[in-house]
């Protein structure tokens, strides 16, 4: 069953990617990327890549980040359950967004060792969020 998201419903068709207002929340491929995360279970996390691909945006970690950043706030998106490659947390260690990140991972039962989290805790997220 395809994800649904409480405020932008389901999932986009990717044919109709790159049309439509420049506003962040009428990008179809961000609603895309935002799915997808908002799908992360809790307790357990994904790349930025991982996400990309998920959402049928093979390559396109970078953008991943990007939805994050420009993502609105009432999407309270799990954000912390994205990490780079390798299951690392991307934000400079000793930073103040390093230190909420590893929290709220270790709030959801996942174990971070010098801000990397085991492989057991990365989802599996295939490709059930996006049909092509």
């Amino acid at each position: 069953m395809p994800f649904v998201h409480k405020l932008f419903g389901p999932a986009g068709n990717p044919a109709r990617r790159g049309r439509g207002s420049s506003a962040p929340e009428h990008n179809p491929a961000l609603q895309d990327l935002w799915h997808v995360i908002a799908a992360i279970p809790r307790g357990q996390v994904a790349s930025y890549g991982e996400v990309a691909r998920a959402a049928g945006l093979p390559g396109r970690a970078r953008m991943t980040a990007y939805a994050l950043r420009v993502a609105p706030e009432d999407l309270a998106l799990p954000w912390h359950r994205v990490l780079g490659a390798g299951g690392r947390i991307v934000f400079p260690t000793g930073s103040k967004h390093f230190h909420e990140q590893a929290r709220r991972l270790r709030s959801e039962g996942i174990k971070v060792t010098q801000g990397k989290v085991p492989a057991s805790a990365m989802a599996d997220l295939g490709s059930r969020h996006h049909n092509p």
